[in-house]
């Protein structure tokens, strides 16, 4: 099969290499997968740059999402036919070395989920991680019908899709943004109001659409770097649910101030959620791309030989949306 690698980590033209590798076979309890998109999350530019953390193999395929059609399935595994169409997350995680930047995967069964046949497959390819966080952040902690919830980074990749999925859950939806345009992709993933935190005053903003009771939730792009501000809106018994903190990595936590108001604060990062949550992420996602139509960003599209420059759209930090890799060209 075609697959790009890189055997040491750097500047994505410097160690991404382009070329054949074995096919693999699906072992007991795996399928295969013939890719036919794959997805780039700033994660995997980060494994690769070596910034995120030290190599874990001697060889390894980026990128974790994807999606594509089965087209072998391995002993014991009932869930799926040959030909179906899925979407899959956490391909380059866990002890796998060898992510979705080729031609096929073969992973677990249970990190694949079916794709409605009127979601494309480069859509597919942007579900995986940000899906599932953007899932997990918001209803981990049970229901959130009648709830309000603020979602900083309304535009990015898990801020969009858990705008739409909280509308979906029956919450009243907050987004952040920082630019006019990322405003318009907000409201169109169903945020109720939107406030841009360059220009306006966040906390006024969301306190008087709350009638200064506060939100019930966050779902937090930079916990560290948001902290200050946070607080100072959230309500009674809320929850703030953290899966990145760029801005500071190491915030000093008012420990009394979150006592005061009975704010949980939970932390997560996909590949050590537990299989029953992750289960019930996949079906309520079903569920929820079944029942309509849904937003899916796609911010560029690049061919396989082309990942080097899929990597450094990622790198640049100015995209809209999920950089999706064409397996297939």
């Amino acid at each position: 099969m075609r697959a790009v690698w890189y055997e040491r980590t750097g500047a994505a033209p410097a160690v991404l290499t382009v070329g054949e590798m074995p096919t693999p076979d699906a072992g007991p309890g795996e399928v295969r997968v013939r890719l036919e998109a794959s997805g780039v999350n700033p994660a995997d530019v980060g494994r690769r740059s070596g910034n995120y953390r030290a190599m874990e193999f001697p060889r390894v395929i980026p990128n974790s999402d994807g999606a594509g059609i089965i087209d072998q399935i391995g002993q014991g595994v009932t869930r799926f036919a040959l030909g179906d169409r899925v979407w899959l997350f956490n391909g380059q995680r866990n002890g796998r070395a060898f992510g979705t930047a080729a031609e096929y995967i073969t992973l677990a069964d249970y990190l694949v989920t079916p794709l409605p046949p009127d979601v494309s497959f480069a859509a597919g390819a942007t579900l995986g991680i940000p899906c599932m966080t953007a899932w997990c952040a918001l209803f981990a902690d049970g229901p959130i019908s009648g709830q309000t919830v603020l979602v900083t980074g309304g535009a990015g990749a898990v801020g969009h899709y858990a705008v739409q999925l909280a509308k979906w859950g029956g919450a009243r939806v907050i987004a952040t943004v920082s630019s006019e345009v990322k405003d318009v992709e907000a409201r169109l993933a169903g945020a109720d109001t939107v406030v841009n935190y360059r220009t306006e005053d966040v906390v006024s903003k969301v306190m008087a659409f709350t009638e200064n009771r506060g939100v019930d939730r966050v779902i937090d792009v930079d916990f560290g770097g948001n902290l200050a501000t946070t607080l100072k809106l959230m309500a009674q018994n809320s929850t703030i649910a953290v899966y990145a903190s760029n801005g500071n990595r190491t915030p000093v936590l008012p420990v009394r101030e979150l006592m005061e108001k009975c704010i949980t604060v939970r932390s997560l990062v996909l590949f050590a959620l537990p299989p029953p949550l992750l289960a019930a992420a996949q079906a309520d996602i079903t569920k929820w791309l079944e029942s309509g139509t849904r937003v899916h960003n796609i911010a560029g599209q690049f061919g396989l030989a082309e990942t080097a420059d899929a990597h450094l759209a990622v790198e640049k930090g100015d995209k809209i949306g999920t950089v999706i890799v064409d397996c297939a060209r």
